[in-house]
């Protein structure tokens, strides 16, 4: 059986996913197709922590469907802009675990992976997969994954 590696983008998935179709990520039938396809050894959620009741009970669901929810803290900037990148976490985590697994899966559609995922394949013989809004995920992410699933109608609430 496979050992497989989840990390999720977790505003990119939110923001591309409204933007595109009004609708939120259905994680609870994603992790069931993935728990289909082999283990799950690993599975990051990428969050930023604001005093949400709303965020809380959603990262409270990510928890029990068996996601691990790394938050970072949500800076907003004096000229109103705000901060919570979480990329460079992602990636130290999808080189950490890339030499354990056969199969990494990001979601995301941030480009700024491309050679993330280019790298662990390379160096890790590990099959990277992708799922992300199509409209809305970089060219350049695609091309650099193995696989790549756009998010539909089928893994929406």
């Amino acid at each position: 059986m496979s050992k497989i590696a989840i990390f999720v983008d977790v505003q990119n998935i939110y923001y591309t996913t409204r933007q595109a179709f009004g609708r939120q990520f259905n994680y609870r039938q994603f992790w069931q197709q993935i728990s289909q396809q082999g283990d799950i050894v690993m599975a990051n959620a990428y969050a930023i922590a604001r005093d949400d009741d709303q965020q809380h009970k959603f990262q409270t669901a990510l928890k029990h469907i068996g996601f691990d929810v790394k938050l970072k803290p949500f800076i907003q900037r004096s000229d109103g802009s705000a901060k919570g990148d979480w990329d460079v976490g992602i990636a130290i985590d999808v080189l950490d675990a890339a030499p354990d697994v056969d199969k990494v899966i990001l979601l995301s559609g941030d480009g700024d992976f491309d050679l993330l995922l280019e790298k662990v394949a390379d160096k890790y013989q590990c099959q990277t997969h992708v799922f992300g809004v199509a409209q809305l995920t970089a060219a350049s992410l695609i091309n650099a994954a193995s696989d790549f699933t756009r998010i539909d109608n089928t893994l929406l609430m």
